[in-house]
């Protein structure tokens, strides 16, 4: 049977605005675009009307923490993913930082296996670079991507290793596979739990450098260079990142990476208090930096928004910033924050935005999804962009609600998930 979504608003990029149009669905593909003036037959087929709603290909989220197996009191494939489709999201790439780490084709395939029977959204696992991410010695990497891993990372702690990245890289390139490096000198910034800044001068805390970031960032361009791999830069935080992946891109290396709303929106001197809803990893940076990433992602030297949705328990966050793990949650506030943020007060355009969570991650990624267009996959979501809601963390379908933003009034909320042709959430 075959779904029709009626009346929906669809940005369209040649005009530049929002066009009335009707989306035909059928066999979890998107069959037909039609006029949203005609009046399509519907005769027995399942409708949606989304009249005064935005209708956009499913967003894209390619830096998930789902927590399963090993933290499954924090998340769980069935819990994370069916946060990842109240946020609008219909495709998610989860990091192997769970124990055991994913670093085996056994745990690829139960994180697949899994996901096709508890999830609701497309699950893509990524393996771990370093058998238990420790630096030591590389995984099979032509074992796991044969399991289902669409690359390698140690997301969660750099890989310290000079020599250990560069054999990554060269495998990785043989093969066809990126590395995805989550990017962090461990020497100089053990102890810290916020940047060098404002918040902790006040506050007597030890502070993590921009440098800690950005000489992994340089070190693994130049090793990219060598190697002829696709490096992406996990969370990038900081001005001199941006510079480094900025001039690596002006001469033709494949580097590409990713920034986090939180890091788009807030600084360490937006933190009102050692409360750890304020604790990640990049840590908030300067406003100086806030405005490098921002324009980083304008000028496409940043090619996708990614969440790093990291929930955690509220009795692990009460243990205050020193104490508390690094993370909050992501999904459910990612499009609501930016477009209330960039969109409505008209510093992007909505298709800029779109663009971003949607298109990118599948150009960067070689990704099916990510369009809306007759014979793409039916992933799709709807979206208010009028109504104005509060943050209620105590909503939340993830299990962590650890955020920074409860309380914030904003715009652009999902309203209904389609995954597949499949109706997975809605309001």
């Amino acid at each position: 049977m075959a779904l029709w979504i009626l009346n929906g608003s669809i940005w369209d990029e040649n005009e530049a605005k929002l066009v009335k149009k009707h989306v035909r669905i059928e066999g979890g593909m998107i069959e037909a675009i039609a006029d949203g003036n005609d009046t399509p037959d519907t005769n027995g087929h399942e409708t949606i009307d989304a009249a005064g709603k935005l209708v956009s290909a499913g967003f894209i989220d390619m830096h998930v923490h789902l927590r399963e197996p090993g933290f499954e009191y924090k998340e769980d494939i069935a819990s994370g993913t069916r946060s990842a489709a109240k946020g609008g999201f219909t495709t998610i790439a989860c990091m192997p930082n769970t124990r055991p780490v994913i670093d085996t084709p056994e745990t690829i395939r139960y994180i697949l296996d899994k996901a096709k029977s508890e999830g609701v959204v497309k699950v893509l696992p990524y393996a771990a670079i370093t058998k238990n991410e420790l630096g030591r010695e590389l995984t099979d990497f032509a074992a796991l991507k044969e399991a289902g891993a669409i690359g390698f990372t140690d997301d969660g702690v750099g890989v310290q290793n000079a020599q250990m990245m560069k054999n990554a890289m060269k495998l990785a390139h043989s093969m066809g596979m990126p590395v995805i490096a989550h990017c962090e000198d461990d020497s100089l910034v053990e102890g810290a739990a916020v940047t060098e800044g404002k918040f902790a001068e006040k506050h007597g805390l030890k502070g993590t450098p921009n440098e800690s970031e950005a000489i992994h960032v340089g070190r693994d361009i130049l090793l990219s260079e060598a190697t002829g791999v696709h490096y992406h830069v996990c969370h990038v935080s900081t001005e001199q990142s941006v510079r480094l992946i900025r001039q690596a891109k002006a001469i033709g290396i494949n580097v590409t990476a990713e920034v986090c709303p939180h890091h788009l929106i807030l600084s360490d001197e937006d933190i009102p208090s050692m409360d750890a809803n304020w604790k990640m990893n990049p840590p908030l940076r300067t406003p100086r930096d806030v405005q490098a990433v921002i324009e980083g992602l304008e000028d496409g030297t940043l090619d996708i928004v990614v969440t790093d949705h990291a929930p955690h328990s509220a009795e692990e966050k009460a243990r205050g910033m020193q104490l508390a793990p690094f993370g909050i949650t992501g999904f459910e506030t990612a499009f609501p924050l930016l477009y209330t943020k960039f969109v409505v007060t008209g510093k992007w355009t909505l298709g800029f935005l779109l663009k971003r969570m949607t298109q990118d991650p599948a150009r960067v990624f070689g990704l099916a999804e990510g369009k809306l267009a007759a014979g793409a996959p039916a992933d799709l979501t709807i979206v208010d962009l009028e109504s104005e809601r509060e943050v209620q963390p105590e909503t939340f379908l993830s299990k962590g609600k650890n955020t920074p933003f409860g309380g914030w009034k904003l715009q652009g909320w999902p309203t209904a998930t389609i995954v597949n042709g499949k109706l997975v959430w809605s309001e």
